[in-house]
């Protein structure tokens, strides 16, 4: 199939993929590049539709859907780059899997977080540590969102994510886990150096501007500071969790 002009019907559906109204009606979302692309499939992710430019079409026979032959024109119409990239897919988005979470025992929760190239390279770290899970939680961004899923870089599907809003829902999961807060340092929290991962861990950080809020603070066990220079005053969260994560890797499974 080739499609060439940026007012055809299908290009219109797809744009309409960037905004989040459109992505939770129809369960899909867009993937922009290669890599996304490529980590989908292998993951398993099902793709609708691939956009690619013509001449570039022959890299992409191990795709199982309507590759469609385009221009760079209709892939700038429908990417949410600067820059249009050689291909631009149409995913559905996969099921929250709660049924993985008893067996998992590295989980990290995202609270509030707004900041979706934060929020993708969080689960890219995760991946490359071997976090069990993440819990999406509160009004964090969509993890469709364009930025999110290039920020991961094909990792997306590498973590179960799932989403959770209520201190009740986490309990029937975490109940037993050592829950731990990350927090300024009072004399109630330890250094990170002196932390001691329990064999079954939820890590909670909270959003950028506010960090966690009371409800998750009450709902910890263990309050944990990074230390670092006191003429630094914080941490970009991402930078934070990938230095907690990264001492969690060791946790036995």
């Amino acid at each position: 199939m080739e499609i060439t002009g940026v007012n055809n019907n299908l290009v219109k559906d797809v744009v309409r993929l960037q905004q989040k109204k459109y992505r939770n009606e129809s369960g899909k979302f867009l993937l922009e590049g290669y890599k996304s692309v490529y980590e989908a499939v292998k993951s398993g992710v099902e793709v609708e539709y691939v956009f690619v430019l013509a001449e570039k079409a022959d890299k992409y026979n191990f795709v199982n859907c309507e590759l469609i032959k385009t221009t760079s024109a209709v892939l700038k119409k429908i990417s949410t780059t600067d820059s249009a990239p050689e291909v631009v897919a149409v995913g559905c988005q996969p099921h929250n899997d709660y049924e993985k979470l008893k067996n998992s025992k590295k989980v990290v929760l995202l609270e509030n977080i707004s900041d979706a190239g934060n929020l993708g390279t969080i689960i890219r770290t995760a991946a490359a540590f071997s976090i069990d899970a993440i819990i999406l939680y509160g009004e964090t961004v969509d993890l469709y969102n364009p930025k999110c899923v290039r920020s991961a870089v094909g990792n997306l599907w590498k973590t179960n994510i799932v989403t959770m809003k209520t201190i009740s829902e986490l309990d029937k999961y975490f109940a037993d886990f050592e829950r731990v807060a990350t927090l300024p340092k009072t004399e109630n929290s330890i250094w990170l150096n002196d932390w001691i991962p329990s064999e079954k861990t939820l890590m909670m950080f909270g959003s950028e501007a506010d960090g966690l809020t009371e409800d998750l603070k009450n709902y910890a066990t263990k309050n944990l500071t990074i230390e670092m220079n006191k003429e630094v005053e914080s941490l970009n969260l991402s930078v934070s969790a990938s230095i907690i994560m990264y001492k969690m890797r060791g946790m036995k499974k």
